[in-house]
């Protein structure tokens, strides 16, 4: 239950309805064990006699009780919802706001079909906990314990029957939840799974089609699906044991009651009124125990889900913002700068993706980064704008280190453009001016005529408030390639970065696409990443990167000569008289 404990400090804020809620909750519990009372005089006083008038009067008393009761339960029900739905919301919100603190790296460990199903199907475990926390867990208790009080003040010989049946209904209780409460922390991994496998079929639905995947991936989801039921089904029989023994043992003790009860009837010792009151008390202790039986259950998911919850909340993102003022440029100093980066994605791994890196750049620059497959592209312009934070070294940007900047303030310079394009859904307005909200429609078409986006976004409809569908699925690769280029332009950013982010268009749209950034950015520090020599060629500098490390630096006449790597590049792609014109 530590878990649990751990996210017990969000019903502070709900103090009112956790202490009310259980109070006319318990108030319910006790008109419930008066009843049993009633009937009783109802037996001995009202049938012995004939007394019809005392019947009706103990007849109203009892309804006026269960009415009383019902007010009083709705009251609770109102209250747990509120506090429950409560708790919840307020947890998912500080979830969704954490996971957005976290960098990449906290991401890749925990996985993104995990965090769905921690901030969906666990908050909502949670929830329901909270709602019977509320609801039962005063209540419960309170009748196992006051029945067998109001037993024992019935009769306290009689009433060792029911001591006799608590030992028994609580091994019961042990075996069944000890066998149980592993299988749930599985279930929950298992979910993850699903989820995982749900989210790849549906962003590759098209490539599933193209290479008629369908049956495999039927096949893969069903065997996860199965997998799971299999585990369902067997917690579910280990649980299902708990009601029908609880009952054995609960129904033979009334037996037991009632044999032993006429025993003490017929000897005067307790009226047949009492019998009746006490084989009823037994009844709610029975009731109880099986609802305490479901609480267990029902906690023991909740604390799955919890420290699933918790593991997320306490996860630390490896990337911190260390200072909120605004870092002070050095006049004079290099746009960019590397010294001696080094950069491993696990941490005390020796294992790195980037070592011993060293260039500098300066203002206005366009630099072409080039390699093979892995060689660690992305990865060097993503510690720019600190998406990671680098093992060894330093990057400085504008003379200042980037750990010194806050995040706005370093990342509002740098239009990122990563290699898969996303959009989100919504007009083409709305994605246009994520980098600036208040972007007017001038601002946005001039982004689009140089990101060669105009001329389709022209064609269409409802122009700027066309909508795109979720992920872009109503545009071809190369318009949402075009699209997030303009999104990174519109800001006017003093760093572009465009990771591979042409690699859909066709030579003709590349080429007039590197000639308008050339034309109307010269003032922003361009980072070219492509496998294309010809996109990099004309590029101030490019930066040859092999197996992480840079292999060359300079133009593309002087790799070319100077470079075996590069120069195996430009020849994979290029003639050799193509090769040897800048």
């Amino acid at each position: 239950m530590t878990p649990m404990i751990k996210l017990a400090r969000y019903l502070k804020y709900f103090l009112k309805e956790v202490i009310i809620g259980p109070l006319f909750k318990l108030t319910e519990a006790i008109f419930e064990l008066i009843v049993p009372l009633v009937m009783a005089k109802i037996i001995d006083v009202g049938i012995k006699n004939g007394d019809a008038a005392y019947i009706w009067k103990m007849g109203g008393l009892m309804v006026l009780l269960g009415v009383a009761g019902l007010c009083f339960a709705l009251i609770c029900q109102y209250l747990a919802s509120k506090a429950s739905q409560g708790v919840g919301t307020m947890l998912r919100n500080d979830l969704f706001l954490h996971i957005n603190s976290f960098s990449y790296a906290e991401i890749d460990k925990l996985g993104t079909p995990s965090l769905i199903t921690r901030i969906t199907n666990d908050v909502n475990q949670i929830q329901v906990a909270v709602a019977m926390l509320i609801r039962l867990v005063v209540r419960a208790p309170f009748l196992v314990v006051g029945a067998a009080v109001m037993a024992m003040m019935l009769d306290l010989k009689l009433s060792l029957t029911f001591l006799a049946a608590a030992p028994l209904v609580a091994i019961a209780l042990y075996l069944v939840m000890s066998r149980s409460i592993p299988f749930y922390r599985v279930i929950q991994k298992k979910l993850d799974k699903i989820s995982l496998i749900t989210r790849e079929n549906l962003t590759g639905v098209r490539v599933i089609r193209a290479f008629s995947k369908q049956k495999d991936e039927e096949k893969r989801f069903d065997d996860a699906s199965d997998d799971l039921t299999k585990t369902a089904v067997r917690v579910g029989k280990i649980s299902a044991l708990l009601n029908p023994i609880t009952f054995m043992i609960m129904n033979m003790a009334i037996v037991a009651v009632v044999w032993f009860g006429g025993m003490r009837v017929d000897t005067g010792a307790l009226t047949q009124g009492q019998v009746i009151a006490f084989v009823n008390y037994m009844t709610q202790i029975m009731l109880a125990l099986v609802v305490v039986a479901n609480l267990v259950i029902l906690f023991t998911k909740a604390s799955a889900c919890a420290a699933r919850i918790n593991e997320v909340l306490e996860t630390k993102p490896s990337v911190e913002e260390k200072t909120v003022q605004p870092a002070v440029p050095v006049k004079g100093a290099p746009k960019i700068e590397f010294k001696n980066v080094s950069f491993s994605y696990h941490k005390d791994s020796l294992e790195y993706a980037l070592e011993n890196i060293d260039f500098k750049i300066l203002p206005g620059q366009t630099i072409g980064v080039i390699g093979g497959t892995g060689s660690g592209k992305t990865t060097l312009v993503s510690l720019i704008p600190r998406f990671y934070d680098v093992t060894c070294g330093q990057i400085l940007v504008d003379g200042v280190d980037v750990r010194d900047y806050p995040f706005h303030q370093l990342r509002s310079q740098i239009g990122m453009v990563p290699q898969r394009a996303v959009l989100f859904s919504g007009t083409i307005r709305q994605n246009m001016r994520w980098g600036k909200a208040d972007a007017t429609d001038q601002e946005i078409l001039e982004a689009l005529e140089i990101a060669q986006a105009a001329e389709f976004v022209d064609k269409l409809k409802n122009g700027l408030d066309t909508l795109i569908l979720q992920e872009g699925k109503n545009l071809s690769g190369g318009q949402k390639q075009r699209l997030t280029i303009a999104r990174a332009l519109v800001s006017r950013p003093q760093i572009l970065i465009l990771d591979d982010s042409a690699s859909a268009l066709d030579f003709a749209t590349d080429y007039k696409l590197r000639k308008a950034i050339a034309a109307k950015t010269r003032e922003t520090t361009v980072f070219l990443v492509s496998q294309r020599a010809n996109t990099v060629k004309r590029a101030d500098q490019i930066i040859v990167l092999d197996d992480g490390r840079v292999a060359g630096i300079g133009t593309h006449l002087e790799l070319y000569e100077n470079c075996p790597i590069y120069r195996e590049i430009c020849l994979s792609q290029l003639s050799e008289e193509e090769a040897k014109r800048q």
